[in-house]
């Protein structure tokens, strides 16, 4: 990856709809070299997916929890049993199987607290392998995203 991959990447970050006109004048390439880029960083992987961010309170979803997920055993077919469940929950924005005090982080989005307690009862009180969950509730959306620096090789 070089400087303009770096920049280009950098770029759609922050608008993923930036056509290769629009990103060719942020980092000074032609448009068609751009297109190419772009579509070489889309088929790589390198660029996973392209989202649209939502505000949680217009679409009644106000109610942002962070849980820490402990379960009591970690064998595989259990940790994939898990993975599984959380990715077809539509609650849940993201899950990460970590290290440290937990198993797993989710990021949960609820109507209310309500909404969120029968996501649990379903989740995590009903599931014999879930040891423990530990929920913050989200006061305020300080920042959000998914961008990341992008470095370009040396």
């Amino acid at each position: 990856m070089d400087r303009f991959d770096a920049d280009i990447l950098q770029a759609l970050q922050q608008n993923s709809r930036l056509t290769a006109e629009a990103v060719s004048q942020e980092v000074g390439l032609s448009p068609d070299a751009c297109r190419k880029r772009m579509a070489r960083l889309r088929a790589s992987g390198i660029i996973e997916a392209e989202i649209a961010l939502l505000d949680p309170t217009r679409i009644g979803r106000g109610l942002l929890l962070i849980v820490e997920v402990s379960l009591h055993r970690e064998r595989k077919a259990d940790l994939d049993y898990f993975k599984a469940r959380m990715q077809k929950a539509p609650e849940v924005m993201q899950c990460y199987y970590v290290t440290g005090n937990a198993d797993f982080i989710l990021i949960v989005s609820a109507r209310d607290m309500a909404d969120y307690e029968a996501f649990t009862a379903e989740y995590f009180l009903e599931e014999e392998n879930v040891l423990r969950f530990r929920t913050s509730a989200v006061m305020n959306r300080v920042k959000t995203g998914f961008a990341m620096p992008v470095d370009a090789d040396s």
